[in-house]
């Protein structure tokens, strides 16, 4: 199996044995809080018969680890169960009637919304990441070299809420290029939405391509020293050729 997808395995399969653990200890955390969710969202209007109800629908009568293994299950099919949030009260007489929504209902639209904002974010910051690390290197110790990584420094330094601040101050208050609050919803043409998404992709852009930028340089730079990357040198191929196509490869 070749090395970067076995790396990539074990990744993804620690990241799933790491969720497992959260979940777990979440999921055994919520047993412990005081007060009972049944009685809380039935309110004082509860009968005896309301409450058994209620729990039976919620599945509350079973073992704490049956319902975790039923909870996993679901899951695992896409199904995040429900909210109650700013549900209707009036459950307490009519327990047949929820109006619980459920999560994966109000997870969709904001799930698509995230994924977009970060597509649209790697599409810059990763060619222009890879850009920046590329010529640092190549020209290192210069002018150039120093102004990059002092920029790279300033931006990590700073929050990403406070960046958003200074590009809503210049972009969207001094020069109003973008708006500064933007709602986008499943009806907003791509391009308006790529529009509205550009100021908070600019914010997330700056920050990851500080992080991206200097790992490039450090690995290339590493790399450098590496024999084979002498023998290229040795052999003639100008520096922006041995780094490109030698030692980039090996640092991506």
């Amino acid at each position: 199996m070749h090395p970067i997808l076995s790396t990539l395995i074990k990744r993804i399969g620690l990241g799933v044995v790491s969720l497992f653990f959260v979940s777990l200890i979440i999921f055994s955390s919520i047993q412990l809080l005081p007060g009972d969710f049944v009685e809380a969202q039935l309110g004082q209007a509860r009968t005896e018969e309301t409450v058994a109800a209620f729990r039976k629908e919620l599945g509350l009568d079973k073992p704490f680890y049956i319902r975790y293994v039923n909870w996993v299950g679901a899951a695992v099919q896409g199904d995040l169960g429900s909210t109650f949030s700013g549900r209707n009260a009036s459950y307490a007489n009519q327990p047949q009637q929820s109006t619980a929504r459920t999560v994966t209902s109000l997870l969709k639209p904001r799930l698509y919304n995230t994924f977009f904002l970060a597509a649209m974010t790697a599409i810059i910051a990763v060619p222009l990441s890879l850009l920046l690390g590329i010529t640092a290197a190549l020209y290192r110790n210069t002018f150039y070299d120093r102004a990059v990584n002092a920029s790279a420094l300033t931006t990590i330094s700073m929050p990403e809420f406070f960046v958003a601040y200074i590009l809503i101050i210049l972009l969207a208050s001094i020069y109003q290029f973008f708006p500064s609050l933007s709602n986008v919803t499943s009806s907003t043409p791509f391009l308006e939405r790529v529009y509205l998404s550009v100021l908070p992709a600019l914010t997330l852009t700056l920050v990851t391509v500080a992080h991206m930028m200097r790992m490039t340089r450090a690995a290339i730079i590493n790399l450098l020293s590496s024999p084979y990357i002498e023998m290229a040198e040795l052999k003639g191929l100008s520096r922006s050729k041995v780094i490109i196509k030698h030692a980039l490869p090996n640092a991506w």
